[in-house]
């Protein structure tokens, strides 16, 4: 059952928490460990995405041993990167602010649990936050629908009653297919052009400036 609430979706890294750049390095640590050779700047184009999709993106078809290798090393690399995690200048206000409205919060990401629990605890605005969302409900991540479609579900809203934020352009390609309106930040690193052309509305430079602007999504006037 649905009710007439909007919602607030979140993706988190690089939308809330300024954490792109470390995945980056953990992921290129993790290639090179394994004998590929990746230039940053073209994991940080394939950040965002399902982590299957963002390997053989990279540097191709590999047996299902080395992905879950590589997989293993990223997520090792970027626990000791962890202290580095900062939230984006506005990120709790942003929350706070929208729940005192009347929003539905929900965090939908596909980030496993454990980093689910780290990326939280940088937020630290657990009282503003409904509900969230992490690897272990989705078979496939973004730019699949799937992980957007179950935070629509656990706000309790109809998908043309929530927006959906994010900062790169699966993130506006799941939020499409999911029904949901996509709105995007600048603050992943991705070019404004590119997320306007995946779908955006209106591209916000980062959390400050969306709480700032915040009458400028219908759903939130």
């Amino acid at each position: 059952m649905t009710d007439d609430r909007i919602a607030a979706l979140f993706d988190i890294d690089g939308t809330l928490v300024d954490s792109n750049y470390l995945h980056v390095a953990a992921w290129q640590h993790a290639f090179e460990t394994l004998g590929e050779d990746v230039e940053a700047w073209r994991v940080h184009r394939a950040i965002g995405q399902d982590s299957s999709l963002l390997i053989s993106s990279l540097v191709g078809d590999k047996e299902e041993s080395w992905v879950e290798r590589a997989t293993d090393l990223h997520a090792t690399n970027y626990t000791a990167l962890a202290p580095r995690l900062r939230a984006f200048d506005g990120t709790r206000r942003l929350l706070r602010t929208l729940s005192d409205r009347g929003v539905v919060v929900v965090l939908a990401t596909s980030a496993s649990p454990e980093e689910l629990d780290i990326l939280l605890r940088v937020i630290d605005a657990d009282d503003a936050i409904d509900a969230t969302t992490n690897a272990e409900d989705v078979d496939a991540a973004k730019p699949k629908p799937d992980i957007v479609e179950v935070a629509v579900e656990r706000a309790g809203v109809d998908a043309s009653r929530a927006v959906f934020i994010g900062d790169s352009v699966w993130d506006m390609e799941a939020a499409e297919r999911a029904g949901v309106s996509p709105f995007g930040v600048l603050s992943g690193g991705v070019a404004e052009s590119l997320l306007t052309e995946a779908g955006a509305r209106i591209v916000f430079e980062n959390p400050a400036d969306l709480l700032a602007r915040l009458d400028e999504i219908d759903l939130f006037r």
